[in-house]
Parts: structure tokens; C-alpha cells; sequence
């Protein structure tokens, strides 16, 4: 099997759909992450695509180098990362689908048949009471857990931070045995972080995410050393290598790879295994809820050491919700995604959804 061409789509002006042709006329799909999608295109377009066409796809690990190569990924970094993650994921679905099996079948079979997911509010407008109702509102739904993504990005200990009234009203409206997580996306120094961590753990909140940002190792380390109450992160950053610091200097509790960014199965096979050596357990970073998250659902089905609930993207989104691009819905009930069985990530896309989105 060769590549014979690669198609980089911009949906809905935002989401950067990769689909790689091969010469036996199976296609892989991919998705990358979906910050300055047209920086995206034109890596995977003039650096990336050139590097693999013609080349065999199911050789993952030789076409991942291929492409960080051309790249020049361990100089340039993320944007070509993040480019690399959308063609990495292509080719692993091309994989199964030329094997006839299931991606986490190609990653080592399932430890577990279905994702436990949670409740992943983006919004950073509501008061506390309204963030309870809508905390409260999932819980009917059936998660059994919330994320909220509360101070205010940007700023460090800005005064109108609402965090610790926000999290009390939504816990005395889900109760005690719901999960809260708490993301604040590096706006606190060092000593606040810790007083607020101090107050979540009275709380009962699950995680404490970002509380400094993430190249700040040493800060990151005296916050988890200081607390009890488990300290996430790992968004930001892609290499194994950044991952390795994270854990190692940064002594985070929890790591977030995202594997549009990450990228790839291909890495997170990786960061993975060191993470396992380590003992630090995996909560993915996961804001994209259509082939992005059957990527993370392959994993998770796969990987001993993901054994929490993984995010999942409440918000509106339009690729999901306004023009469907998945031929079918994923099934997602009672706070857990079934995992699709077909072959490679397992699942089509409704081509005139695509093609109506890709010229908006």
C-alpha cells in the first residue's frame, strides 16, 4: 500500500480534517488541533504530505519520523506537531482498516469495553449559581462528573476570581458522590495556587488543573507538594520529552496529552509507557467531540493507566451538532461513550457534510 495523496479540510473555518489516499483506494481520516487551522494546512500541505506520499502508511513509526524530520519538529514545535497529529492518526486508521481490525486492537486489545467521560463546561460567564444549575443539569443527564474552567486566563490572582464560591454552590448542588474537576489554566502564583488548593480539597474537587502554567516546573512542583488534592496537567505541551520534565521536575499527579496535538497514537503509545513507569496516571485533554474523541476512545480502551474519566466537550459544536460530519452519532449514556468496533478508528464521514462545511 502507498500514499498516493493527503487532503488537508478546514471545517467551518476551524477544524482541520486530514484524509490521507492510498493506492489501494482505502482512505484514513484525522483530525488536528484547532488553533490557526490554515498554519495547520499549509504544514501538512508544503512540509508534511510531501515527506509520506508514496510511501507505506501502516509503517506508522517510520512515516512519524519521516514527518518530524521534515519538520524539523524538535526545532520548530508545536504547529508542527499538531500537524504531524492529524496525519499520524490517518494512517493508524488506515492500518486497521487495511488489517480489518479495530485500532485498539492494533494498540493491544481492550482493558475495558466503554470511556467513562465527564461534563467539560467551557463557559467562563456564569455566576456560581448558574454554573451549580448546569453542573446539576448533567447530572440528570447521567455524568458522574463536571469539569468547570473558572478564574480568569491571563491574569494571576485576579480579585474577581469566583473559583471557591463557584465550586461550592455546584457541590451543594450535585452532591457528594459526583466528581468536580477544576481547571484554571495557569492564573495563580505559587502561594495562591496553594491556598486554593487547600480550600478545593475541603471541597472534595477531584483535580486541581493548571493552577500555574506549564512551563513553570518548579512552581507547578511546590503547588503538588504542598497539596494533598491531585494536581493535572500537560495540555500545553507535545514531545515525550516536555512530558518527561512535566512529570519528573514538574511532580504533576496527573497527565492531559491531547492526541491531536500530542501527536498522534504514535506518541501516546510512548508517553504512555513512560508515564506507566512512572506511576502517573492519564486523563486526556479532549475538546473536539468528533474523530478527536474516537482517537482518545481507542486509547483509553487500550491503556492500563488511564483509569479516570476522560473530558468531553459539552458546548455547542457546530461539526457535531449543526451539520453532522460523523455518519453516525457517537453513543454517548450515563457519563460513558461506547467505543466504535469497525476497523481502524471505525467510523465514516458523511462526505456531503464535509464537503458543505469545507466551503463555508
Amino acid at each position: 500500500m502507498k500514499i498516493t495523496s493527503v487532503e488537508c479540510l478546514i471545517l467551518d473555518k476551524s477544524f482541520p480534517f486530514i484524509l490521507v489516499h492510498t493506492d489501494e483506494g482505502i482512505t484514513g481520516i484525522g483530525e488536528c488541533f484547532r488553533r490557526q487551522p490554515t498554519v495547520t494546512k499549509k504544514i501538512v500541505d508544503d512540509i508534511l504530505a510531501p515527506s509520506i506520499i508514496g510511501k507505506d502508511p501502516t509503517q506508522t513509526e517510520s512515516r512519524f519520523r519521516d514527518m518530524a524530520k521534515a519538520g524539523s519538529a524538535l526545532e520548530i514545535g508545536g504547529a508542527i506537531w499538531i500537524g504531524i497529529a492529524g496525519l499520524d492518526i490517518a494512517m493508524w486508521d488506515l492500518k486497521g482498516k487495511a488489517l480489518g481490525l479495530p485500532i485498539y486492537e492494533l494498540l493491544g486489545g481492550k482493558v475495558r469495553d466503554r470511556m467513562p467521560v465527564y461534563a467539560s463546561s467551557m463557559k467562563r460567564d456564569m455566576t456560581p449559581l448558574e454554573e451549580a444549575k448546569r453542573a446539576s443539569s448533567f447530572v440528570e443527564q447521567g455524568y458522574k462528573a463536571y469539569k468547570l474552567h473558572s478564574a480568569l486566563p491571563g491574569y494571576i490572582d485576579h480579585p474577581g476570581d469566583q473559583t471557591i464560591h463557584t465550586v461550592t454552590e455546584v457541590r451543594k448542588a450535585v452532591g457528594d458522590d459526583v466528581d468536580i474537576l477544576v481547571d484554571v489554566n495557569g492564573a495563580y502564583s505559587v502561594h495562591h495556587g496553594i491556598e486554593i488548593g487547600k480550600k478545593l480539597e475541603n471541597l472534595g474537587v477531584f483535580h486541581f488543573e493548571e493552577p500555574r502554567p506549564h512551563y513553570d516546573l518548579d512552581g507547578l512542583s511546590q503547588v503538588a507538594n504542598a497539596l494533598t488534592i491531585p494536581i493535572a496537567s500537560g495540555e500545553m505541551i507535545y514531545s515525550p520529552y516536555e512530558y518527561k520534565d512535566l512529570m519528573v521536575k514538574g511532580q504533576v499527579d496527573i497527565i492531559q496529552p491531547d492526541i491531536v496535538k500530542t501527536p498522534g497514537f504514535t506518541t501516546m503509545i510512548k508517553i504512555a509507557n513512560m508515564a506507566e513507569t512512572l506511576g502517573v496516571p492519564i486523563t486526556c485533554h479532549n475538546t473536539q467531540p468528533t474523530i478527536s474523541t474516537v482517537a482518545h476512545a481507542h486509547f483509553v480502551a487500550a491503556t492500563t493507566g488511564v483509569p479516570f474519566k476522560q473530558e468531553y466537550n459539552i458546548e455547542p459544536v457546530s461539526i457535531r451538532d449543526e451539520t453532522p460530519v460523523l455518519a453516525s452519532p457517537l453513543n454517548i449514556s450515563e457519563g460513558y461513550m461506547d467505543i466504535p468496533n469497525g476497523p481502524g478508528l471505525g467510523i465514516e464521514l458523511d462526505m456531503d457534510a464535509v464537503k458543505k462545511l469545507t466551503n463555508v
